[in-house]
């Protein structure tokens, strides 16, 4: 939409270069873009056009040619090792904090939300996922070794929750209480250890249903463990990318500690999936809100679906004291902090927005009570759904 008359759009752009572009105004003809001009430092591109745009809608479209990189951000590939001995990659994305505009052209800032229709044309032997659901997969006319795989369109979300996947994977799958579909997908040879998480996942979903009184508004959720890959995890809306540490249990051999962490990272992501990505932060200053609630209902959860791991003890030392201990240290901050430019956004993903987060939360809760609390976050989410919100709200 064009919200007054312009003959250039700006937009952000990082390691893409663009072929050609062209915005066709609503009823009216196209116009192509005549120039493009790159600001890397800033992550931004500008098109510039012959002719005024006149204010209206219309459609923008963008030929581009991009990378699949090795820097473990935006779109990567993920080297793993077949059970065979082979040496392959997978094309993996991770897109938060700003990285959604290495894989494609983008207004990449949580509050400018869109829907996606996303298809991934891929080797036909592989498998191909999105946070949506597959709705066609077809032969790719150009190449028989190819097809075109097409997802469902997404809800209105935030550009850094988008992912897909390409590579070799087995699944295990069940569904939860309410209906929901919910796979874990594994390095092949290893379907045998998804199954925990699995259970985790199918018991967390009615949990935070229940407990917020809002739907999970997605028809799966998929859960895949990556070789290569930066973060513990990555809440993507239906699709919740892990480090394979965080999401795999050998049934014969992993330990219990191994078992809790597993089900408190998968119970932390399945909590964005309603806090963070049905509601989003209006802008990374306010990023607490999301980790600072995940980090602390994911010990909730743990504890409603497995007592017998008495999970807020561990609480108290992994979390509580941490944030105690490093929030009496001189570099310290608030958990809230301005940010600006999007180097300064990764610099906030540490103990204080995390752990002295989820210890606000909890103190928060207790004051209040649990009833009460409920309520608030029933509002706060009813209200705010499908946007964006601030610390203030």
């Amino acid at each position: 939409q064009v919200k007054q008359a312009t003959n250039q759009i700006v937009m952000n752009c990082a390691d893409i270069d663009i072929i050609t572009a062209s915005y066709a105004p609503e009823g009216d003809e196209e116009v192509h873009a005549t120039g493009f001009n790159y600001q890397n430092e800033d992550e931004k591109v500008t098109l510039s056009f012959p002719s005024t745009l006149q204010k209206g809608t219309g459609t923008l479209k963008i030929d581009f040619v991009g990378e699949l990189n090795d820097k473990m951000k935006g779109f990567y590939r993920s080297k793993y090792t077949t059970p065979t001995g082979d040496t392959r990659y997978a094309a993996v994305t991770q897109f938060e904090a700003t990285d959604a505009r290495r894989a494609f052209p983008c207004w990449d800032e949580p509050a400018i939300k869109a829907t996606f229709d996303i298809s991934l044309v891929v080797p036909k032997d592989r498998v191909a996922l999105s946070n949506m659901n597959v709705i066609d997969r077809k032969p790719y006319p150009d190449d028989e070794n190819l097809v075109e795989v097409k997802f469902a369109r997404t809800p209105v979300m935030s550009t850094y929750l988008v992912a897909f996947v390409v590579g070799e994977y087995d699944f295990v799958e069940t569904r939860s209480l309410d209906g929901v579909l919910v796979r874990v997908y594994t390095p092949v040879g290893k379907a045998e250890q998804g199954k925990f998480a699995l259970e985790v996942a199918a018991k967390t979903l009615p949990f935070y249903k229940d407990y917020f009184n809002v739907p999970y508004p997605l028809p799966k959720i998929d859960l895949i463990a990556i070789a290569d890959f930066a973060a513990g995890a990555m809440e993507n809306w239906g699709l919740v990318t892990y480090r394979e540490t965080a999401l795999l249990i050998d049934p014969k051999n992993s330990c219990s500690s191994s078992r809790q962490w597993v089900a408190l990272v998968v119970g932390h992501e399945l909590a964005h999936q309603w806090f963070g990505n049905l509601v989003t932060m209006e802008w990374w200053t306010h990023l607490w809100l999301n980790e600072g609630f995940a980090s602390w209902i994911e010990y909730l959860c743990v504890d409603h679906c497995f007592p017998e791991y008495d999970i807020w003890t561990q609480f108290v030392s992994a979390d509580y004291t941490r944030a105690q201990e490093l929030d009496a240290l001189d570099n310290s901050h608030p958990i809230e902090v301005s940010v600006g430019h999007p180097a300064e956004v990764d610099e906030i993903f540490d103990a204080i927005s995390y752990s002295k987060g989820a210890s606000v939360i909890r103190m928060l809760h207790d004051y209040i009570g649990d009833e009460d609390f409920r309520k608030g976050m029933n509002l706060y989410l009813t209200k705010f759904q499908q946007r964006n919100a601030a610390t203030g709200n």
